[in-house]
């Protein structure tokens, strides 16, 4: 498994992904093509410049050029644990299951905390999303309450978040 830069030949695999109702199940909708080329072009892109840190596509040599990605982001909202780093993931779904998320996931961590200096780096997804929380606990995050998401609706399923936590070791 490599992480990588983005290439433009991966728009379109990462636009299936981000159309794919299933590996969407635990976000608000699906998000089109056009967006999903405006989130590489307009934002994961400039992350690096900005931060040093972002979203790295992952390659799987002899798999698959290009089979999500994981990364680390600032979160663009305000609650009790920001401002903070936060690592997540997003595989096609044809690659779950063959622990890509978290070897993937400790690079970006180890990046995170060697490279970049950062003190922690936390997660969070929905209760509901069993199988990021797996990941989170095999990377040795701890769980640390539950939190509204301020950009989901109130009445939202969606709304109520886990929050993970890992410190610098």
């Amino acid at each position: 498994m490599v992480l990588r830069g983005w290439r433009e030949s991966d728009l379109e695999p990462f636009a299936a992904l981000n159309a794919d109702p299933v590996v969407m199940e635990h976000f608000p909708s699906t998000i089109t093509r056009a967006r999903s080329d405006s989130i590489v072009l307009e934002r994961v892109l400039p992350m690096f410049a900005e931060h040093g840190f972002g979203w790295w596509a992952v390659d799987v040599p002899g798999v698959a050029p290009f089979v999500g990605f994981v990364g680390l982001q600032e979160p663009s909202f305000d609650a009790w644990f920001t401002p903070c780093v936060e690592v997540g993931w997003r595989l096609s779904r044809e690659h779950w299951g063959h622990g890509y998320a978290t070897e993937a996931a400790r690079a970006a961590l180890t990046h995170g905390f060697d490279v970049v200096g950062l003190d922690e780096i936390v997660s969070f997804t929905v209760p509901a999303n069993v199988r990021s929380r797996a990941v989170m606990e095999r990377l040795g995050m701890r769980y640390d309450g539950e939190f509204e998401h301020p950009r989901l609706a109130e009445g939202s399923p969606l709304r109520t978040h886990v929050l993970y936590r890992l410190p610098r070791p």
